[in-house]
């Protein structure tokens, strides 16, 4: 029984027909979503009545190196979604939601949060104390990027573009916030503020448009996590070849979220520090029955945080 689920831009982009992964028409759309099991089939062993879970997207990605077999079955796009009261469910592709948080904030993980947990710490060189990350703008793959960085005793560079979400960003730990309006070369102003040594790492949400910039961020050997397109796909902007990963020396490396061990560990820790890594959810909480202006406000971009619905 559902009873919270969130938004993502992929949500909007899979209603205009636009998603490059696949999708079915007349899905029930929606990738995150929390609430609790009513019942179980006789073999199941994970979970229990009266248990809260999330959802995994990705359904059949438990663990290990992604493969397209294992990837295929997405939340919302190729398999029916979260925006729903009721649903069956394999035991495997769900995960306990950590104590500590409501349903609504458990309801933003299974997107963005493990987007940029997987970001950080998958890819065979994790994120390390001490180290500098890169993110850009306040969607909330770089929110919960900020929190997971901070958490560990990273160095954060947050980008934005006003004053009200710098704010919000110093208030997440951010050590230094860039104005990209006002800084049209902030990646060069990111390597400043390392001494001119460069970031460790970056999450990169912009696509196109901002890929030049966050290249020039980096250190020698650092790493680019590409995690989005926001700006869009048809920036006339200058984007990095494979050739550039030789020639400034840097890993670029996609992320399409993330398995379920990693959302397991990702649960464990926000359970284990939850003021710190408690999501942050915009002001605006939307019923079930009022989709349509839940993806208008998502559109608008009008928000800051996670946009949530509320399921009775």
């Amino acid at each position: 029984m559902f009873k919270a689920a969130s938004l993502n831009p992929r949500d909007l982009i899979i209603s205009q027909g636009q998603y490059p992964f696949g999708f079915k028409e007349n899905i029930i759309p929606g990738s995150d979503g929390a609430g609790i099991v009513l019942a179980v089939g006789k073999h199941v062993t994970r979970f229990m009545p009266g248990d809260k879970v999330v959802t995994m997207l990705l359904q059949d990605y438990h663990a290990g190196a992604p493969t397209t077999a294992n990837t295929s079955r997405q939340l919302g796009a190729t398999a029916d979604g979260t925006f729903r009261t009721l649903a069956p469910f394999d035991e495997q592709s769900l995960v306990r939601m950590p104590e500590g948080l409501s349903f609504t904030e458990a309801a933003t993980l299974s997107c963005a949060g493990l987007t940029a947990w997987n970001a950080l710490f998958g890819g065979g060189r994790p994120l390390r104390a001490g180290q500098w990350v890169l993110t850009e703008g306040t969607g909330s793959v770089s929110l919960f990027a900020v929190q997971f960085a901070k958490a560990i005793g990273a160095r954060v560079i947050a980008t934005t573009s006003s004053a009200e979400k710098e704010k919000m960003l110093k208030t997440l730990g951010a050590d230094h916030v860039v104005n990209y309006r006002e800084t049209l070369n902030w990646g060069d102003k990111a390597k400043q503020l390392t001494a001119g040594v460069g970031v460790d790492l970056v999450v990169d949400v912009t696509g196109p448009v901002g890929l030049e910039q966050s290249v020039k961020s980096l250190r020698l050997d650092g790493i680019l996590a590409v995690v989005g397109a926001a700006g869009g796909f048809g920036a006339t902007a200058n984007v990095p070849t494979v050739l550039d990963s030789w020639m400034k020396l840097f890993t670029s490396r996609g992320v399409w979220v993330g398995n379920r061990l990693q959302m397991e560990e990702m649960c464990l820790a926000i359970e284990g520090n939850t003021e710190q890594l408690r999501p942050v959810l915009d002001s605006k909480v939307f019923m079930l029955g009022q989709l349509k202006e839940a993806y208008e406000y998502l559109e608008s971009g009008k928000y800051l945080g996670k946009v949530c619905i509320q399921i009775p």
